[in-house]
């Protein structure tokens, strides 16, 4: 299982994880309790309820690189395209705009 911290305004929010049935994303339930919580997206609203999608979540997917860019990131780091939880381990440590992931060790 693939898992990774999620950080808005470089505060811990969440855990993104990949398994064989798809992605999960829960907020974290200190994050839920601060008065200055935001949600990662739209469609993805403050709750304390679990999201899961066969697919990577569209607002995540949308912070990893594309053309040239990905090509040279997946031939750096020697991942697939098609991985998409790896490469957003990889390439959205320290992305533009106000959400940052950080791999966290397999449990």
């Amino acid at each position: 299982m693939k898992q990774a911290g999620i950080y808005v305004n470089d505060v811990f929010c969440g855990i993104l994880r990949e398994d064989e049935e798809g992605f999960h994303f829960a907020y974290d339930e200190d994050y839920l309790t601060r008065k200055d919580s935001v949600a990662v997206s739209p469609t993805m609203p403050l709750t304390e309820h679990r999201y899961d999608k066969e697919m990577m979540f569209p607002v995540f997917d949308g912070l990893i690189p594309e053309g040239w860019l990905l090509d040279i990131a997946s031939a750096s780091w020697k991942i697939d395209r098609r991985d998409r939880m790896s490469l957003l381990m990889a390439c959205c440590k320290d992305c533009i705009g106000n959400i940052s992931v950080k791999p966290l060790s397999d449990e």
